[in-house]
């Protein structure tokens, strides 16, 4: 079997013209994948809608009445920074999905990737910065629920603390969160977690790679996990608009090999999701993207027994 990736049609809901979340990134970047030879059809597996208990298991039931009925209050809404529509429900429910199907995939194979997911700024009874419900908390909680795993660590290298993330998990010693994010940056108020390392604004590639690996090996054999959730941020990246660090795009290949490979080489299944990027130059943005699954395809040939 090739290495699974997960993505849907339902990726993509329409936002206002010039609305700064790239959303158009997610059918792109699946397409960039079967074009550029990384991919084939067949190797596209389609969540379905989730059952409504598996939000539950993490979001306030007012909260997600109030978020899929269109009732949320003005103040709410613009915390989360997205025009609320019935299809950007749709969106938002088929992606959290997409990550447990991600996760249960990453179980049977040793490794699977998302093209979307990686909402951690989405707090238990709240959204915000352009998350509604928690994807990654998500998938934790159904297959612990499930009885799949019981051990998950959370590697978050997105450039924003994974803050949704770690208060989630605050109190909850089978979830280990570990965020590499830059010091100076959204959101304002950064969360405890239970491993967070703020990076200096202008960090650049060999930098940021050593720290990674000063962390990584130590949290897998620490943690012992039983799945790990990879949120892969490419917002690190010199050109993204809302990020202050200074990764190149060799960089940021870089690191998907050194996680992947060093989570492989242990046993240890990881589950990828895509997080934030933002750029204007779409094509350069979703090419950053790609690279978690050209890196994944590699690893993944290496490894599969």
């Amino acid at each position: 079997m090739d290495l699974p990736i997960i993505y849907h049609e339902d990726y993509v809901a329409p936002l206002p013209p010039g609305h700064r979340f790239p959303m158009g990134k997610f059918r792109l970047l699946s397409e960039m994948l079967v074009a550029d030879g990384v991919a084939s059809q067949d190797q596209f597996h389609a969540p379905e809608l989730p059952p409504s208990e598996w939000i539950q298991f993490v979001h306030d039931e007012f909260y997600i009445q109030a978020y899929c009925n269109g009732t949320l209050d003005a103040k709410a809404q613009r915390r989360i920074g997205l025009p609320w529509s019935r299809a950007l429900v749709n969106r938002t429910c088929i992606a959290s999905s997409g990550t447990v199907l991600t996760a249960k995939l990453a179980l049977e194979c040793g490794l699977a990737c998302n093209t979307a997911g990686g909402t951690h700024h989405a707090f238990p009874n709240y959204g915000s910065g352009f998350c509604i419900f928690n994807d990654l908390a998500i998938a934790s909680r159904v297959l612990q629920k499930m009885g799949l795993v019981r051990q998950v660590l959370i590697v978050d290298l997105d450039v924003h603390q994974g803050d949704g993330t770690a208060v989630i998990f605050q109190n909850d010693d089978s979830v280990f969160t570990f965020s590499m994010h830059c010091e100076v940056n959204f959101p304002g108020t950064k969360q405890k977690g239970d491993l967070d390392v703020p990076l200096p604004i202008g960090m650049e590639d060999d930098e940021y790679l050593q720290t990674l690996a000063k962390y990584l090996p130590d949290l897998l054999s620490n943690v012992k996990p039983d799945l790990v959730l990879y949120d892969a941020g490419v917002d690190p990246h010199h050109a993204d608009k809302l990020g202050k660090l200074a990764l190149s795009d060799t960089g940021l290949f870089r690191r998907e090999m050194q996680v992947l490979s060093t989570c492989l080489a242990g046993g240890y299944p990881v589950a990828c999701v895509i997080g934030g990027g933002y750029c204007d130059d779409m094509k350069g943005l979703v090419y950053r993207h790609s690279l978690l699954h050209r890196a994944a395809s590699q690893v993944y040939r290496q490894y599969r027994l």
